[in-house]
């Protein structure tokens, strides 16, 4: 099975444009306007920068929800019940 998502940015370059938007959203009227501008410089669109920054926070228990690892385990675990149930 395939992501539907193509990664074309590294992990570092995500983590870089998060760690930009975190430090520099104060010098912005908002958040939002912070990742407007990083997205530009980074050459992603908006949207896409402020779903990596929601994830961190979630990663780093900053934001309620799922962080990635448990996520990539419970999916790991869905797709073995599924194989197991065809056998």
């Amino acid at each position: 099975m395939t992501s539907k998502t193509t990664n074309k940015f590294p992990p570092e370059v995500r983590t870089r444009a998060v760690r930009m938007v975190l430090d520099h959203a104060s010098e912005h009227p908002s958040r939002w306007a912070a990742v407007m501008s990083i997205a530009a410089k980074m050459g992603c669109t908006p949207q896409t920068l402020h779903d990596w920054v929601k994830k961190a926070e979630v990663d780093s228990g900053q934001r309620a929800g799922i962080p990635t690892d448990t996520a990539e385990k419970l999916k790991a675990l869905e797709r073995e019940n599924r194989e197991l149930r065809q056998c």
